[in-house]
């Protein structure tokens, strides 16, 4: 049981003749049950942050099936290629039709390229369902981030659907070295 004493009264010699003060005594254990009560109230009654995740489903490795490929467009299609040191290099349709831009992340880079690509593309079908195809192809020297900050700018940007190729093209490779992206 928790107290606090405030013992008073003197045992000076000398002076003045006082009374002795009573002590008193207040007893603490019914403030220590409360606080620990409201941590625990608190505690139970916060909503702890959950996770955020992005739905990605990736196609079986066993099952692929020839007849089930998508026949995109290539005005339909933009390449995004991931570099080293946060760069990205991305191109229109095939490669070599239309010049490269190197880009970098953020509102005014990559955000704005597809925001407007897409809204031409949407243009020239007339179905925003039909919208720009991404196809994103991380690098082996791009980092884990930089494919996350990707993913974030095609959902910001309001991109209907995107595809994830691992097998970067010789051309697509001396195009990065070319604009300064790949070592």
């Amino acid at each position: 049981m928790a107290e606090l004493d405030t013992s008073g009264g003197g045992n000076k010699k000398g002076g003045k003749v006082r009374s002795k003060k009573q002590s008193t005594r207040v007893d603490l254990t019914a403030m220590v049950d409360l606080a620990f009560l409201l941590i625990t109230f608190f505690m139970l009654t916060t909503t702890l942050a959950k996770p955020q995740a992005m739905d990605m489903f990736m196609p079986d490795k066993d099952k692929q099936n020839p007849e089930e490929t998508l026949d995109v467009k290539a005005s339909r299609t933009m390449t995004v290629l991931l570099g080293d040191d946060n760069k990205i290099v991305w191109y229109m349709g095939v490669i070599g039709d239309n010049a490269p831009t190197v880009d970098n992340f953020g509102k005014k880079g990559i955000r704005q390229s597809l925001i407007d690509n897409n809204k031409k593309v949407v243009a020239t079908t007339g179905n925003p369902e039909k919208g720009l195809m991404v196809i994103i192809k991380p690098s082996d020297q791009s980092n884990y981030k930089n494919f996350v900050d990707i993913l974030d700018e095609i959902k910001i940007a309001g991109v209907p659907s995107y595809g994830i190729n691992n097998k970067i093209e010789p051309a697509e490779l001396t195009l990065m070295k070319e604009q300064g992206v790949f070592k």
